[in-house]
C-alpha cells in the first residue's frame, strides 16, 4: 500500500527518516508537473543568465588589470579584497594558499550579482527574445574564455 493511500494515523507513525526518504523519492514528479501558470515574462530569467556571464566576464578584466602591473599594487589590492575565502592567505606549504586569485573569483561574485539585480529591476516586467539571451550568454562566455587565452593576450605570464 502506499504513503498516500495509508490512513493519516498509520502515516504519522512511520519515523521522520522515513518520511523525508518518501519526500526524497517523489522529488522529480514535482518537477514533471510543471506550474499551473506558465510564466508572462522571460525577463528575470534573462537577467539570470546573462548575469552569469557579466560576471565571468568581471572576473577576467580584474585578472588582466592584476597581471598586467608590473609594481603588483593591483594584485595586492585584488588579492585583499579576496582574503575573506578561506586558503587566501595559507602559509602552510601543505596545502598553499590560492593568492589573488580569491580576489578575482570575488569580483566574480560581485559582478554577478550587481548585475544580477540590475538587470532583474530593469527586466522584470519584459518579454525577452529566446536569441537575444541565447546571443548574450554565448558572447559574454566566449569573450571570457578568450581572455584566457595566452597567445591572444601575450603579456600575461604562464605561470
Amino acid at each position: 500500500m502506499t504513503k498516500e493511500l495509508l490512513p493519516l494515523s498509520e502515516r504519522k507513525t512511520e519515523p521522520f527518516y522515513g518520511r523525508i526518504w518518501n519526500q526524497l523519492k517523489a522529488f522529480p514528479n514535482g518537477l514533471a508537473e510543471g506550474a499551473k501558470k506558465s510564466p508572462t515574462t522571460s525577463g528575470p530569467a534573462a537577467a539570470a543568465l546573462i548575469s552569469a556571464g557579466i560576471g565571468c566576464v568581471t572576473m577576467m578584466v580584474t585578472h588582466h588589470f592584476s597581471d598586467a602591473d608590473k609594481s603588483k599594487s593591483i594584485e595586492n589590492v585584488v588579492w585583499t579584497l579576496g582574503s575573506w575565502i578561506p586558503g587566501s592567505h595559507n602559509p602552510s606549504k601543505l596545502w598553499g594558499n590560492i593568492g589573488s586569485y580569491s580576489g578575482k573569483e570575488t569580483t566574480l561574485l560581485v559582478g554577478w550579482l550587481i548585475s544580477w539585480v540590475v538587470l532583474s529591476l530593469l527586466w522584470k516586467d519584459k518579454q525577452i527574445k529566446s536569441r537575444t539571451i541565447f546571443f548574450w550568454m554565448f558572447f559574454l562566455f566566449i569573450a571570457a574564455t578568450v581572455m584566457s587565452w595566452h597567445p591572444i593576450f601575450p603579456y600575461l605570464p604562464l605561470t
